[in-house]
């Protein structure tokens, strides 16, 4: 039983020695070195509104937000996007869901729980999906 052990041992320890991990998302670069990480690409910066892939989707933001402030003290988001604010910068208003609290009543102002846009939006990216995907769009 021993000897099966340390042949099994011994054979594994052969194919590590012979081939090194390698996992299929970093390439070529074995698991154990440091890869050199992919250049970015520009943000989607177009203003054009994405379909979304399924009800109830946040819409992903169609412009940059690098270095927007978003802090309990400011949000920059709501300087375009307010509702008394979008006949002027013509973006798109908030929801009136992010209107309402937990509790179901609707509020003056952006709840707390919505306050923070980068929770539930993204910016679009022109990358390509890291593995094969078949979802299709809901019509």
């Amino acid at each position: 039983m021993r000897a099966a052990i340390a042949a099994v041992l011994a054979l594994a320890a052969a194919l590590a020695w012979a081939e090194p991990l390698v996992d299929a998302m970093r390439g070529a670069t074995p698991i154990l070195q440091a890869t050199k990480p992919p250049r970015l690409a520009n943000e989607v910066n177009d203003d054009a509104r994405q379909p979304r892939s399924f009800p109830q989707q946040p819409p992903v933001i169609p412009h940059r937000v690098n270095g927007y402030q978003i802090d309990k003290n400011f949000n920059k988001c709501l300087y375009c996007h307010a509702h008394t604010k979008t006949l002027f910068s013509l973006a798109v208003p908030v929801s009136l869901t992010h209107f309402v609290n937990r509790d179901g009543q609707r509020l003056g102002q952006v709840s707390t729980r919505r306050y923070f846009c980068l929770q539930c939006h993204v910016s679009q990216e022109p990358e390509r999906p890291l593995v094969g995907n078949s979802s299709q769009r809901q019509k």
